[in-house]
Order: C-alpha cells, then sequence, then structure tokens
C-alpha cells in the first residue's frame, strides 16, 4: 500500500475574468447591453486563463510540505482544489484520509452568536463532533486568551480577537492531512509563537502537513521539502532552503537592459562572508556588488541602494555620493563596482532591496531595479516594528515607597 496521503497528478486549472451570469435574470440584461455597444456575444473566450498548469506532486504520510509563490502564483487555488472547494479543469487528486483546511480560520462564525456559541459551530463546520468539541472547549478558550469575552456576542470582537477565536477551533482539530493556507499572522508574538508551537506538534504527532506561507522563517521550521509556483506553474521542488534561495533569487519586475540607455545596471548581488545568500539574522552584516557598464561617455554618475518593507514603506536608503565617493565618469564600454556594506538592524521580516544609477546633478534616473533582490531577515529576539534597537533590562528591581532598602535582581 502506497504511503502517499496527498497529491495532484497533472492537474489544471482555468478561469475566466470578469464577470459571469447565474441567472436568466442577469444574463439577458449583459447580452443587450453587449449588442447596444457593439460587442460580439463571443468576448467573454477571451477572457480565459489558467490559474494552474501541469501541477503534479506527492506528499507521504507524516511529511510537511510547504508551498511558497509571489501573489496570483496559484497556491490558494492549489490549496481549495485540494480542499474540495472547487474542482480542477484537467487532472485528479489524492487525498487518503481525514481532511482538514485551515483557508479561512472565520469562515462559518456567527456575528450574533456567542464566542462558545460559535466554537460550536465553527467546530462542526471543520469536521468535529459536539462530543469532540465539548471535551476541548476548556483548552479551546484557554488557547485563545479570550476567557474574559468568550460569553460575548463575536461581533462586539475586534478583527485580531475574531481571527485568535477562529485559529484556536482550527487548532484543536486533529485530522490525518491538514492544509493551512497563511493563518498564522493573527494576533501578537506570543500568540503567533503558540500557533507555531500548536502546529509542530500536529506534524510530530504524525499529521501531514501542506503548509502556504509567506513566512520563510516559518516554512523553514516547519517543512523539509518545499514547492515553488510563479504564475501558476510549478518550477521547483526539493530542499527547503534551496527552494527558498531560488525564490528569493528570481528575478522580480527587472527592467532588462536597453540599448538607448548610456549607461545600465549590469548585476545586483547579496552576500554574506561566505558567499552569495539572502537569508540574515537580525544584526549581521550584509555586502551588496552593484556593477554598472556604460554604452557612451557619461560622467556625473552615482549609485544608490534602498530598502522597503513589506508594504513598499521605505526605510533605509543611501548612494556613492552621501557616503563619500566621488562622481562617477565612464567611457564606452567601461564598467564600474562597487560594494555597500550594511548591518541589518531591522526587525524579522522579508525585505526588498532595491537599486538605481543615476546622474549627481540632474537626479535622471539610468536605469533601475525596482527591487533587486529579496532580503529574508529572521530574529530570535521578540521585537517587533521595522528597525531592531537590540534591548535587553539591564536592571530590575522590587521596592515599596518610601523604603530605604531595595530588592535588585
Amino acid at each position: 500500500m502506497s504511503d502517499v496521503v496527498l497529491g495532484m497528478e497533472r492537474v489544471y486549472k482555468k478561469f475566466r475574468k470578469g464577470e459571469t451570469y447565474n441567472s436568466l435574470r442577469d444574463l439577458l440584461p449583459a447580452l443587450t447591453g453587449k449588442m447596444f455597444r457593439g460587442q460580439g456575444l463571443d468576448a467573454n473566450d477571451k477572457r480565459e486563463f489558467w490559474a494552474l498548469q501541469d501541477i503534479s506532486f506527492e506528499v507521504k504520510h507524516g511529511e510537511a510540505l510547504g508551498i511558497i509563490g509571489r501573489n496570483g502564483a496559484g497556491k490558494s487555488t492549489a490549496l481549495k482544489i485540494l480542499s474540495r472547494i472547487m474542482k480542477p479543469t484537467k487532472g485528479r487528486m489524492i487525498v487518503n484520509g481525514r481532511l482538514s483546511a485551515l483557508l479561512e480560520v472565520t469562515a462559518g462564525f456567527h456575528p450574533d452568536l456567542t464566542g462558545v456559541e460559535n466554537i460550536f459551530l465553527h467546530g462542526t463546520i471543520l469536521g468535529m463532533s459536539k462530543r469532540e468539541i465539548q471535551s476541548k472547549l476548556d483548552q479551546i478558550i484557554a488557547f485563545s486568551g479570550l476567557e474574559e469575552f468568550i460569553g460575548t456576542p463575536v461581533k462586539r470582537y475586534s478583527s485580531g480577537m475574531y481571527a485568535r477565536l477562529g485559529f484556536s477551533v482550527a487548532a484543536h482539530v486533529n485530522p490525518e492531512v491538514l492544509i493551512i493556507d497563511e493563518v498564522l499572522s493573527v494576533g501578537d508574538y506570543d500568540f503567533q509563537k503558540r500557533c507555531m508551537e500548536r502546529i509542530h506538534s500536529i506534524v510530530k504527532a504524525g499529521t501531514t502537513v501542506l503548509f502556504v506561507s509567506h513566512n520563510l522563517k516559518s516554512v523553514t521550521e516547519l517543512c523539509k521539502r518545499t514547492m515553488l509556483l510563479e504564475h501558476g506553474k510549478m518550477v521547483f521542488i526539493g530542499e527547503t532552503n534551496a527552494v527558498i534561495q531560488k525564490y528569493l533569487n528570481s528575478p522580480i519586475n527587472i527592467d532588462t537592459p536597453h540599448e538607448s540607455k548610456p549607461v545600465y545596471l549590469k548585476d545586483v548581488r547579496v552576500r554574506d562572508a561566505a558567499g552569495e545568500q539572502n537569508t540574515f539574522e537580525s544584526g549581521r552584516t550584509a555586502w551588496v556588488d552593484i556593477e554598472i557598464t556604460a554604452r557612451e561617455r557619461i560622467e556625473k554618475l552615482a549609485i544608490s541602494i534602498w530598502l522597503r518593507d513589506a508594504a513598499e514603506y521605505e526605510i533605509f536608503d543611501t548612494s556613492t555620493v552621501r557616503l563619500g565617493c566621488d562622481p562617477i565618469a565612464l567611457q564606452p564600454g567601461q564598467s564600474y563596482r562597487c560594494t555597500f556594506e550594511l548591518t541589518l538592524n531591522v526587525a524579522h521580516g522579508k525585505f526588498e532591496l532595491c537599486a538605481d544609477v543615476l546622474h549627481v546633478e540632474l537626479e535622471k534616473i539610468y536605469d533601475q531595479r525596482v527591487p533587486a533582490a529579496s532580503l529574508f531577515v529572521g530574529s530570535s529576539m521578540a521585537v517587533r516594528g521595522a528597525v531592531n534597537c537590540f534591548p535587553r533590562i539591564v536592571e530590575s528591581l522590587v521596592y515599596n515607597r518610601g523604603a530605604e532598602n531595595a530588592v535588585v535582581r
């Protein structure tokens, strides 16, 4: 008997952009409008696109497989097909065992019901019996940290409380196959830590897990194998660190040098002391090697770099001129290379390194890469925000007001 419990065999999924009409009431006005606008009735035929193309993989019993990729790569579509929320256009799924999917942790909640009532409702939707929910009720409530508000209708919850309760229910389902889609970003740092610990315990218990996340650190910790999707196609599957490196090194929106540019960015690389690298620990040093090449005589150039966070907010920028270098002058065919040294005092997260070459006085940009590379920064410290100030407690004491003596800890 095969130990493969989850997988796909040459799966394709086609969608259609734009409107779809599920009733005659919607269809007739749409057709009439098209006739008056002179549109052909077969215009929808041009709207079809493939969300998934020829996806094949297998997950064995007790294995955790990660799926990574940029927005629109097809990750959620693949999980919805495996969860039987939608059918593939072509191909076959393999699901052997009781499956639970954490695709939307608050799906099925009713706003007028209390937290306790929604635990029973949500648990039932996830496949738990009433007896099973009753036996785990105290654990679920304690895990959520919402004991004080558990008798309150959830319509009065904040979005964070709502998500915490939803994940707490889902985390106590004991399936044979578990599918997780980017649900570990709810709550504060401590709650997220408890979520990951719970998922680790589920994997150790022998549950087969398919894990989709943009949090590459979590993928690395949880999964030994990972699959990379791009534009609906599987481009690489293998050992997690190797897949993440391929993902981080793949070009994103890079402007290919054009013959009309007098100077262009030939190469941008990020490395540590051991060589090319995109994953760093907070506080460590990174080196950025940049090479430009001129097609004609040009002078008064500078190279600038900047970092932006996941929300595309610029958190740092500098340039060769601002760091004390003279403006660059090049003859046709000449190249210039420089290395920026950066101390990554940033908090945990994914960041994008961008670069350009520009005229110092005119501030005219000749070439630009936005982004040029992606950096993932991990941190073992419980810090949040954009920067890491490396905090520590240097003194702690307990004392009574007015007392002469204090106990220093």
